[in-house]
């Protein structure tokens, strides 16, 4: 946790809540629209598992975690409050290629405004990154998922509300929404099968808008988060490094 008026300073490391038994890979991390409780200070903060094969006994696919936070003075500590799953993962129709690959189990962004919930994946075999847009749930929502105590919703077809073909995107890192776009971060290493790069997804238009190469913009190591504050861009890289992106 840092302030954004003294980011030479970090306020606070907490855990996640069941983080050693589910071991999300927290590619993106965003809050909703959606306090837990009315006297709370921070809305829903929401992360996704992404890949979580290296650790956890569980092989969660397409999962999203709500988490409330709880702020005494300057530390912070979390507790799990629901569970958002993908819930056709497995058919090649929709979410995947016929083909096997580890790491697109699903990225995902929140609309808060209009409170949507937008969740993509990489589809190797035809090259492309489909994005799925659904109503975010609500925290009331769900069933008791009885292994983690927790409230769980399982979107299927029926509730896509849009979908849509895109570029494709070689391993999705951060996302953010900001303004009717998706911003999504891919790459790792700075070479010509995966450089760090950022994608401008036009949801309006249903189609990207901007390929932004990073290393020409002077960041070649791994991105990892992108997100708006009062109207500017950020963005972090592996290193600890925070930018300000102009568009």
């Amino acid at each position: 946790m840092y302030d954004l008026s003294n980011l030479d300073a970090e306020l606070c490391t907490f855990t996640l809540d069941k983080a050693d038994v589910i071991n999300p890979h927290s590619n993106a991390v965003m809050f909703g629209n959606e306090f837990n409780s009315s006297g709370d200070e921070f809305p829903i903060l929401y992360t996704n598992i992404y890949n979580n094969y290296a650790g956890a006994e569980d092989k969660l696919k397409g999962v999203c975690l709500a988490y409330r936070l709880h702020k005494d003075n300057n530390q912070f500590s979390s507790t799990l409050v629901q569970m958002i799953e993908i819930g056709f993962v497995e058919y090649i129709k929709y979410w995947r290629s016929s083909i096997e690959d580890v790491r697109p189990f699903g990225n995902f962004t929140i609309d808060r405004k209009d409170s949507k919930y937008y969740a993509f994946t990489m589809i190797d075999e035809s090259n492309i990154t489909r994005y799925f847009s659904f109503d975010l749930p609500k925290l009331c929502d769900g069933i008791t998922d009885v292994k983690y105590n927790v409230k769980k919703v399982t979107l299927g077809i029926q509730d896509i509300k849009e979908q849509f073909d895109c570029e494709y995107h070689h391993f999705v890192q951060g996302a953010c929404f900001d303004n009717d776009k998706i911003y999504s971060l891919e790459g790792f290493t700075n070479s010509i099968n995966n450089p760090p790069a950022l994608r401008i997804i036009d949801t309006a238009n249903k189609k990207q808008e901007t390929y932004i190469n990073l290393p020409e913009a002077g960041i070649g190591i791994e991105p990892e988060m992108v997100d708006f504050w009062d109207g500017v861009c950020y963005i972090g890289d592996a290193e600890g490094n925070l930018y300000i992106a102009e568009f």
